[in-house]
């Protein structure tokens, strides 16, 4: 079976201290077809690397809004 990973960035909003960084990289990284989610606190950047076929950005989004923050894809 072929698997395609694309990275993906988006921002943040909501952060406020450095434990939403470790809920937001263990939530996101429960998510099928995630292989790896990390998140920078200073600039409110999310880094996820996803098998877009089983898991989509719009997904990505959902699952950072199910844990309290704003998300959003971001081209850089």
């Amino acid at each position: 079976m072929l698997t395609t990973t694309t990275h993906t960035t988006l921002r943040a909003e909501g952060f406020s201290c450095p434990s939403c960084v470790a809920k937001i990289e263990k939530g996101l990284g429960q998510l099928p077809g995630v292989s790896a989610a990390t998140v920078h606190f200073a600039s409110a950047r999310i880094e996820v690397d996803h098998d877009p076929a089983v898991t989509s950005v719009d997904d990505l989004v959902a699952a950072v809004g199910k844990l309290g923050y704003v998300a959003r894809p971001s081209a850089f």
